[in-house]
């Protein structure tokens, strides 16, 4: 099975972070991508830049509207995604777990077989 495994945290935490605090978390995940390697479970995964880059789309049936930011206000915003495939959630979820994150949302993607 496909897994998102969602990265969420705090961007001003981030921002106001000392270089020593960047680089370990930055090495944390370095840690985390090669241990994901050697399991065979890793598809890609990618830092996002701040939610203050994006743009958020949203269409009805005449018309979109494009709005600067996130669609919602939050505490945490999406900062980074891991795309990996495991045998089952339980698994996900322990990777997950290794993630030098607070916060990480374990998501299934949906598959072939799946419609």
């Amino acid at each position: 099975m496909k897994f998102a495994l969602l990265i969420y945290g705090d961007e001003k935490a981030w921002e106001n972070a000392s270089e020593a605090e960047q680089a370990k978390m930055y090495a944390g995940h370095e840690a985390f991508g090669k241990w994901l390697a050697e399991t065979g479970w890793a598809r890609g995964g990618e830092e996002l830049h701040s939610s203050q880059q994006a743009k958020t789309v949203r269409t009805n049936e005449s018309e979109s509207v494009v709005a600067d930011g996130p669609f919602a206000e939050t505490k945490e915003q999406l900062g980074g995604i891991y795309l990996i495939e495991c045998d089952t959630l339980d698994q996900a979820v322990e990777a997950a777990k290794r993630i030098p994150a607070t916060t990480v949302e374990v998501r299934p993607i949906v598959g072939e077989n799946d419609h």
